[in-house]
């Protein structure tokens, strides 16, 4: 049975009409390079130049000769595919290579060790349920080290080594009691009474206003669109979300959490209560270029924040690089051009080579917990076939002495330079032009009261930017979106492959549409009704 005999439309009907309201509910039939091609009313194929490139998940372009060349000789060989629970040394290899890339990059020779998992949203999971353990871990071992400061402190009044002066009752708001050791239990059930309070709370997590992390259950809260949040929300995990480039929102945000967990200790025969700092925080999650955010780029300035924002709090630091990373920017990390330097990194989208489902989570030694291998798995994660492909796509941006990274920031600079012409050719039409890289966002101005009814509608019915999106698509074949959460802004994420011609095409095609919104011509847009 085919798409054409199909009674009803069940695969999520809702979707496939709003998409139809905008013109992009095209069937595509196959794809090479920069080419997608769709299906004609005809049944004709017509050629698209594609410009989302899967959302970022085309650094090689769609079905790259060499990357295909290699997913054929994995199935003629008849690569075990589902060998769960067994060796895996293609996924050894696979994380050897990734450290040392990235080793190179960050300027460390720290481990990274690997998780795998299949999509960018399950390897935020991974992430995040790590660090919890992480932090139940840690906090466990805090509390072991205050029962221990306890006992000590038990045994020094027990054998009159040290007494409780009247400041360890003042501390805890406690009047003084008949004799040292009756006073010291009561002191002990207050401190231990106000640790379990203190240390009982939930985690917190800390993430980017515009971030995106995802749509499960876990990674929903962390993405920042509340349309995406709200209907979930009782389901996750509390998350506070900073705006970009405020470090003094980070100061709010550490003060606002600070708590205190008190230990005892005794020194020259006095019983004292000793504070320590306590953050509830589980992980601060961020993007190095906020993808569905509408492309914004992070400063190394707040970078630098961020960082120290880590030190004081000791939340460790997940970068979402699932977009931004495996050479997209002209790096594997696009982090490391602003110096961010993670606990936790997610690659996924491009490591696939456009073929295979892949992800991975990156964890450095300093917080590896060995147990979270024993609690956390996922069926169709290191695979033969999957690792063996992030293999091939790695080997790609290595070869040549890393020819590719700097394909794509070439390609990436002509393209902005592209992109910033049309800007400054129509000021009152497209605002600004952001990304690295082939990671490029141009947003227009709000249509929201803008005279022709058609484009005030759209704007105000958040489907500005697929309208746009449509008009491309039918009236120059060329195929691109707005980001999710910032739909005023067209999103520009082609594989390193672009060519100048192609280029060209998107300046004409843009110059076509600034000039509609400028002259207020709805009615000339290319959308079948």
């Amino acid at each position: 049975m085919n798409s054409q005999t199909t009674a009803a439309e069940l695969a999520e009907p809702n979707l496939r009409k709003l998409l139809s309201t905008a013109g992009l509910d095209v069937e595509y039939t196959r794809a090479q390079g920069n080419i997608i091609y769709r299906r004609g009313q005809d049944g004709g194929e017509i050629p698209v130049l594609d410009y989302a490139g899967g959302y970022g998940s085309l650094i090689f372009g769609h079905n790259h000769p060499d990357i295909v060349a290699y997913a054929r000789e994995l199935l003629d060989e008849q690569t075990a595919v589902h060998a769960q629970f067994s060796s895996h040394p293609y996924a050894n290899r696979l994380a050897a290579e990734l450290n040392r890339i990235m080793h190179r990059e960050l300027g460390t020779d720290e481990p990274y060790y690997a998780t795998f998992a299949n999509s960018g949203a399950e390897a935020v999971e991974a992430a995040v349920k790590h660090a919890e353990m992480d932090r139940v871990m840690r906090l466990s071992e805090v509390l072991a080290e205050i029962e221990a400061s306890v006992e000590s402190v038990r045994t020094a009044v027990k054998l009159g080594l040290a007494t409780v002066p009247d400041d360890v009752y003042e501390r805890v708001a406690l009047p003084r009691a008949g004799s040292d050791e009756e006073g010291l239990e009561l002191v002990i059930a207050e401190i231990t009474r106000r640790n379990a309070a203190q240390s009982g709370k939930a985690p917190v997590f800390v993430a980017l206003e515009a971030g995106f992390h995802g749509k499960l259950v876990g990674s929903v809260q962390l993405t920042h669109n509340e349309a995406y949040r709200s209907p979930f929300s009782a389901l996750g995990a509390r998350t506070r979300f900073v705006p970009r480039d405020r470090p003094d929102v980070l100061e709010e945000l550490l003060a606002d959490e600070r708590g205190t967990l008190l230990r005892l200790a005794h020194e020259d025969g006095r019983v004292r209560v000793v504070a320590q700092d306590h953050y509830p925080f589980c992980a601060f999650l961020l993007e190095p270029i906020q993808g569905e955010g509408g492309i914004h780029v992070l400063t190394a300035e707040f970078a630098r924040e961020i960082q120290e924002f880590s030190r004081a709090s000791g939340c460790p630091l997940v970068i979402d690089e699932i977009q931004s990373g495996t050479g997209r920017t002209g790096a594997l990390l696009a982090g490391s051009a602003i110096g961010l330097r993670g606990d936790y990194y997610v690659l996924a989208k491009s490591l696939g080579g456009g073929i295979a489902k892949m992800s991975v989570m990156l964890v450095r030694q300093g917080r590896y917990r060995a147990d979270f291998e024993l609690v956390h798995s996922s069926t169709f994660a290191k695979d033969s076939f999957s690792c063996h492909i992030a293999l091939k796509v790695l080997e790609l941006l290595e070869a040549d002495g890393g020819r590719a990274y700097r394909q794509a920031a070439e390609r990436g600079a002509a393209l902005r330079a592209m992109l910033e012409r049309v800007c400054s050719a129509f000021p009152d039409v497209a605002k600004e032009v952001r990304g690295r890289g082939l990671m490029l966002g141009l947003e227009f101005h709000d249509q929201s009261d803008a005279e022709d009814q058609v484009f005030r509608e759209a704007a105000r019915s958040h489907m500005f930017g697929y309208v746009i999106a449509g008009h491309l698509l039918h009236g120059h074949h060329i195929r691109t979106f707005p980001t999710a959460s910032a739909v005023n802004t067209l999103r520009f994420e082609p594989s390193l492959l672009l060519t100048n011609e192609e280029i060209d095409r998107l300046e004409r095609a843009l110059t076509d549409v600034c000039t509609i919104l400028r002259e207020h011509g709805a009615h000339r847009l290319a959308i079948p009704a």
